[in-house]
């Protein structure tokens, strides 16, 4: 992990004394604790990582998680573990490795008030600066270990796309359905769901963040599946759209236009596009055809280990796109009333443009009722 947190340090300026990052309890434990200390299991809450200029990470640990911490860090010597007896010994341990009178950057955009007041009181001279742009800058940009966690995670979810179609049978449930995919996940090796499973029937599939309920579905319906596994704590996230039984002839050419917008805003991804101009390429599709105005959100977003992991492709983001971003591009059209579609895949940005992550067919496919 020294790595890891040589480039948190290049990436915060001026440069600190420390890094520290705290888990409170579930779920507010910070991500970037698990970047930096990479354990593959445990939940570590009230766990500290505090890291240093020198690339040594310095791990305080309940005796709950004693073992898997231990583990982890015998594969990594720039490692130590502390385990805390009680919590004053915790805060003794704290007063050791944070620089008492130093320059300490803390990751505010996930750090619980409780903590930060804490802190304060166990560091009293300590100048606490905002290092949550060095974060977010650092875990963007993903290295080779992060990549195969993705692509093992895209696997998994391209895996379940291809199954989706045998699950549409009259009568079976949103919830039914949604329960079946996340069931399947875990089968292919996932370690759970990344987020709450989206399926939306019908006039539901034009809710973008819909949760699904006990309703049933019927021939002619419209069905919109968004959903995603963790690997190893990283996730993917891959939408796709259906059609049950006879189609219809509008939604057939809406999903015919959001696979064009997709298109479009694929062949402009590259290092150094924005992320404004590759969601203007896919909304220009939409407003040129009959649904303008239709696409309601984002066009997509970086992944990691979040699925909402510190990047936007939206109208307003002017940041450039670089080699090892992982993001996802999921342009929709929403009918009001009558359903939606929306296509999303993973993708890795590449020096020569972009890699596919996820391989489900996005094509229109009409499921026979």
């Amino acid at each position: 992990m020294k790595e890891r947190v040589l480039r948190l340090f290049e990436n915060q300026s001026p440069r600190p004394d420390a890094f520290v990052l705290a888990n409170s309890t579930d779920p507010h434990l910070d991500g970037s604790f698990f970047y930096l200390f990479d354990v593959p299991s445990g939940l570590f809450e009230g766990s500290v990582a505090v890291a240093h200029p020198d690339g040594t990470l310095d791990v305080l640990s309940s005796a709950l998680e004693q073992e898997s911490a231990e583990q982890a860090a015998k594969a990594d010597p720039s490692v130590k573990v502390h385990v805390w007896p009680n919590p004053k010994g915790k805060e003794a341990i704290l007063q050791k490795i944070i620089p008492g009178r130093g320059n300490v950057a803390l990751n505010f955009r996930e750090l619980t008030h409780d903590w930060y007041v804490s802190l304060e009181k166990t560091v009293p001279h300590a100048h606490w600066v905002d290092g949550s742009e060095a974060v977010r800058r650092t875990r963007m940009i993903k290295d080779a270990v992060e990549i195969e966690r993705l692509e093992r995670a895209a696997a998994i979810g391209s895996a379940v796309g291809l199954e989706i179609p045998s699950l549409l049978k009259t009568g079976v449930t949103e919830l039914g359905v949604a329960t079946e995919i996340e069931h399947r996940m875990m089968q292919h090796g996932a370690s759970g769901r990344s987020f709450a499973t989206i399926v939306g029937f019908d006039v539901k599939g034009a809710e973008p963040h819909y949760a699904p309920q006990e309703r049933p579905l019927k021939p002619g319906s419209s069905i919109v599946c968004d959903f995603g596994a963790f690997y190893r704590r990283y996730a993917s996230d891959i939408t796709r759209s259906f059609r049950f039984g006879p189609a219809d002839a509008e939604l057939k050419k809406v999903h015919e236009t959001v696979l064009a917008a997709q298109q479009a805003a694929l062949a402009l991804v590259r290092p150094g596009a924005s992320g404004k101009d590759v969601h203007l390429a896919a909304q220009k599709v939409v407003d040129d055809s009959p649904w303008k105005g239709r696409f309601t959100h984002g066009l997509g977003h970086s992944i990691g280990l979040a699925v909402h992991d510190g990047f936007s492709l939206n109208p307003t983001v002017d940041e450039p796109l670089e080699v090892g971003m992982a993001i996802t591009i999921e342009p929709g059209i929403y009918l009001p009333g009558k359903g939606g579609v929306r296509i999303e895949d993973d993708i890795l940005v590449t020096a020569n443009g972009y890699r596919m992550l996820t391989t489900t067919p996005r094509e229109y496919l009409e499921v026979r009722a």
